[in-house]
């Protein structure tokens, strides 16, 4: 499909609000719904990285910067833990942005198969996330309630970020195979 032919309602300011408003609660229902509690921290673990990641996948870094970050410190504001939302904020949002960016590399890489993701570009984009997210908590945790505390949190964080990927790489592909159109929803 060429990009002159698709919908020109996709590139409207409206519908990209649209789509960032969808995405944000989607992801504040993801991280909302399911938290499983870690008791040294207070903090929980939660689903919210699996629409991080198809966010990531389908529409971009920019857009995952914004869908992450703000819809993980919704969650927060709305849980009761509005202590961790600025710093959830950037964690997801910047978790979002790096897994991005290592996708839009390595399709760059892989022209003669855009549609597709390599293993190693996945496996990059998952230890980029990772290691972003779970080191800013890390730091954060630290500050705020002690290294060794903060420290028990990060088993979960990386099993967050694996059922992020595990779920959201998935959904992503499947979803570009059943609707080919949303390739060009990048912005």
């Amino acid at each position: 499909m060429d990009q002159k032919k698709y919908p020109r309602f996709m590139q409207l300011p409206a519908f990209r609000l649209a789509t960032l408003a969808i995405l944000i609660a989607v992801t504040a229902l993801f991280t909302y719904m399911i938290r499983i509690p870690i008791a040294p921290t207070r903090g929980y673990i939660n689903f919210g990285d699996v629409s991080i990641f198809f966010s990531a996948l389908i529409f971009g870094p920019f857009t995952a910067f914004i869908t992450g970050g703000t819809g993980t410190a919704l969650a927060d504001l709305i849980s009761g833990y509005s202590q961790w939302a600025p710093f959830t904020f950037f964690a997801h949002g910047l978790q979002g942005l790096a897994i991005g960016l290592v996708v839009k590399a390595g399709r760059r890489r892989d022209r003669e198969v855009p549609s597709e993701l390599g293993f190693f570009t996945l496996l990059s984009a998952f230890l980029a996330g990772t290691i972003l997210m779970a080191g800013i908590y890390f730091l954060t945790g630290g500050i705020m309630v002690g290294f060794a505390a903060a420290s028990t949190e990060i088993p979960g964080n990386i099993l967050q970020n694996v059922a992020g990927v595990l779920v959201g790489a998935p959904l992503a592909m499947a979803v570009r195979k059943a609707y080919p159109p949303i390739r060009f929803y990048r912005w």
